[in-house]
């Protein structure tokens, strides 16, 4: 049996960050744990891209979320600028359709400051100046972010996963995590082939299945999560510069997972609009609404013995669910919503689909949507839940928070020296 001084369960955007970062202060025997055959092919490639800056960002509800993002974001664009990857700061406008959104908005400014852009960064422009900027935008208002733009995390994870692999991380791909057994002194990880690894330490950030994977420690045992599947349309070419920066709309509901829709500018070039929010059964299903029958049957055994039960009382959360559907089997429903911001388009203008990405919320034993991350310990282990929106953007960051956090708690010694790196995980803490 294989021994390993860390074992990370997750080859996404978190686990390879913090694969880099431990490798760049210690010298350990360290593995990064992947079901798949490659790193990053689930939320960590399939999203939009979009580079966030935390001015819609409550601080207090979601404090990590926003310090994370506000940080990350010259840590990307440096490696983005090495690498060679897109990267296109075209910004984003948040809009208000009505005075009641545009209070909103005002929030935002409020929130936006709290988490430490100025007044260069972000700016609330009325429906006269939104037209001068954008001819064929539509509304009472917005609030311009000059800062974001958008770039494409998956190369980014595998730009990090190379980084860290001349570091001497090793990642063992297609290794399914089966069932673990923690003891006092190590955590043996049991794989679906029966292979097997001992480690003194696992830090669990399995995205989707970061929630299943914390139970099999006996941790979170009253959370349940849903997946929502979010399905985009790419806009034909002829009028792809229709608008030409990020749109994005205030949510009606944002209490839940339901974001309503975006005109996304992608760092390729292309431009799509969505998404959705369709719930399915499992993290991984792009395709269809149901995986496999076992899969659906214990998705369905999880939500009427869970907390999420407690969701299906909610008439606004039932009837929001009803309306995803018919935008996922309707075009026409998915662009009514667009158009009323951007009257100009049509269904015809959006012949094929675009990459769809699955968001996993966890849900609260009072039943409620968790906003922040969840961090919860074992014996031997540190699990990262719920770890969604903008997770991609803040990974850099918070995944140094991560292991600062595992050095406070005397898992890990400080490190006096780091290796040669492309970000200073000293100075991160210095602007913190």
């Amino acid at each position: 049996m294989q021994k390993y001084d860390i074992a990370i369960i997750g080859g996404g955007i978190l686990g390879t960050t913090i694969s880099y970062w431990l490798s760049t202060l210690y010298d350990l025997k360290i593995c990064v744990i992947e079901k798949e055959p490659d790193v990053a092919l689930h939320a960590s490639t399939r999203n939009s891209g979009v580079i966030h800056y935390p001015f819609y960002i409550n601080s207090k509800q979601k404090k990590n979320f926003a310090k994370a993002a506000f940080l990350s974001h010259e840590m990307w664009k440096s490696l983005a600028n090495e690498k060679k990857i897109p990267w296109v700061q075209g910004g984003t406008i948040e809009i208000a359709l009505d005075e009641e959104q545009h209070k909103t908005l005002e929030k935002y400014m409020i929130f936006g400051k709290e988490n430490g852009l100025t007044e260069d960064d972000i700016s609330i422009l009325d429906s006269n100046q939104l037209k001068q900027k954008e001819p064929n935008l539509t509304c009472y208002s917005g609030l311009y972010c000059t800062k974001e733009g958008s770039t494409n995390y998956g190369m980014l994870t595998k730009a990090v996963t190379e980084m860290a692999k001349k570091n001497g991380i090793n990642f063992l791909l297609k290794h399914n995590v089966e069932y673990v057994e923690e003891t006092s002194k190590e955590v043996n990880i049991i794989f679906s082939d029966n292979s097997s690894l001992a480690t003194d330490f696992t830090i669990n950030c399995a995205g989707g299945n970061s929630l299943d994977i914390a139970k099999k420690f006996r941790l979170l045992s009253n959370y349940s999560d849903l997946h929502f599947r979010g399905e985009y349309w790419i806009a034909d070419s002829n009028i792809a510069d229709l608008v030409k920066t990020n749109i994005y709309t205030v949510p009606r509901y944002p209490e839940f997972p339901f974001l309503d829709p975006h005109w996304i500018k992608r760092a390729n070039g292309e431009t799509e609009i969505g998404p959705n929010a369709v719930p399915v059964d499992s993290p991984e299903a792009y395709d269809s609404f149901i995986t496999d029958i076992p899969t659906a049957l214990s998705k369905i055994t999880d939500i009427v013995t869970g907390s999420t039960k407690k969701l299906l009382l909610n008439t606004d959360f039932i009837s929001l669910v009803s309306k995803e559907f018919l935008s996922s089997i309707s075009k026409s429903a998915m662009i009514e919503r667009v158009k009323k911001f951007i009257p100009a388009i049509k269904p015809e203008n959006f012949p094929k689909r675009g990459t769809a990405g699955i968001r996993t919320p966890v849900i609260s034993p009072q039943g409620d949507f968790v906003s922040e991350m969840l961090e919860a310990e074992g014996k031997n282990s540190f699990h990262i839940v719920n770890y969604n929106t903008p997770g991609a953007t803040g990974a850099p960051a918070y995944s140094a928070f991560v292991v600062k956090k595992l050095q406070e708690k005397g898992i890990l010694p400080q490190s006096k020296n780091q290796k040669k790196s492309i970000w200073n995980f000293d100075k991160i803490f210095e602007q913190v």
